[in-house]
């Protein structure tokens, strides 16, 4: 069913995905959280983002703002907004919501959504992964996915700038 109306409506404020969080809870959901810049997304974020869309019902991605991302990836990043990056991810089937951060990791954001799954791509170790340790003290579970070799953000725009 093609209803693009909806795809705005899955990017949510703090206060917006509080409540959307007590709606899903009511109905028993389980809920999955993955971060990320997300600048261009491509086969390795997808994969990512449906492998950690397996791990409950519902998908929350936090996505770094244009100014975290800045400050992570370089001056030259992102380079799709964080607007147009939140279009894309919600327009995605496999997520239900989309929360935009400022800060440099999503620690504050996990402990407000503690979610009932951390999911992580990546080679993480449990240790660094940002909100492991508060997702398992409240009963929840952490998974690290590998990462699909062959597919960056970063490789494709050396690839773009040397064409």
């Amino acid at each position: 069913m093609k209803v693009p109306q909806i795809i705005p409506q899955k990017i949510y404020d703090h206060t917006g995905l509080q409540h959307q969080l007590r709606r899903w809870r009511l109905l028993s959901k389980t809920i999955a959280f993955t971060n990320g810049c997300f600048d261009i997304l491509h086969q390795g974020h997808i994969a990512s983002l449906s492998d950690a869309a397996r791990e409950a019902d519902i998908l929350i991605v936090g996505l770094n703002s244009d100014a975290s991302t800045r400050r992570l990836k370089g001056e030259q990043r992102p380079i799709n907004n964080e607007q147009a990056r939140a279009t894309v991810l919600a327009s995605l089937l496999m997520v239900d919501a989309v929360i935009v951060f400022e800060e440099d990791t999503p620690l504050e954001l996990i402990k407000m959504v503690m979610p009932d799954v951390l999911v992580k791509g990546g080679d993480y170790t449990l240790e660094q992964i940002v909100g492991a340790k508060e997702v398992m003290a409240a009963g929840g579970r952490v998974v690290i996915n590998p990462i699909v070799p062959g597919f960056s953000t970063t490789g494709l725009i050396d690839k773009i700038c040397r064409l």
